[in-house]
């Protein structure tokens, strides 16, 4: 599904106001990338608007739903959070550092994966996935922990950014 889609346009499903109607990816971050990892981030992206709970937290937090860009800049993970009329609301700066080891270490098991795939019989391949979901799930544990201070969100939702965190660390 293309960044810019309106959720609303693909289900007809009602969005609470805890939630991300619109996700964008920035740009200057991004690059196309092969076959299978467009299929990541199309999917992530795809079941990341289908169902959410992204709710800002603290004084002042202002309800959602929200549109998200999400960006790398700076060694920083940004969160440009604005409403459905596009005012902006926060905008949320993590450094990516906590993030490098994990996501050199699923980038790595990921390529195990996809070669995998092609050679490997289903039982090796089950293994491998194994272990890509375990750092997968971390990634999207210490994202969730990250973000804590300024957003409550639940366990699919942190999955689902993670992913999209990864596509983004792909520059080169």
């Amino acid at each position: 599904m293309p960044s810019g889609t309106d959720p609303k346009d693909m289900s007809g499903a009602d969005k609470t106001e805890n939630s991300i109607l619109k996700v964008s990816l920035d740009e200057d971050s991004f690059l196309r990338r092969r076959p299978e990892v467009e299929h990541e981030r199309a999917v992530a992206l795809f079941d990341l608007l289908e169902s959410n709970h992204f709710e800002l937290s603290g004084e002042g937090a202002v309800p959602g739903p929200y549109h998200m860009n999400l960006a790398l800049k700076e060694d920083r993970l940004i969160f440009s959070l604005s409403t459905v009329s596009d005012d902006p609301v926060q905008d949320i700066a993590l450094p990516v550092r906590p993030f490098r080891s994990i996501i050199k270490d699923y980038f790595m098991i990921c390529e195990s994966y996809f070669d995998a795939i092609k050679t490997m019989s289903p039982t090796q391949i089950e293994a491998i996935d194994m272990g890509r979901r375990g750092l997968h799930n971390e990634g999207a544990q210490v994202l969730a922990e990250r973000l804590g201070d300024y957003v409550e969100l639940d366990n699919a939702t942190a999955r689902r950014l993670f992913t999209l965190l990864c596509v983004l660390h792909m520059r080169g």
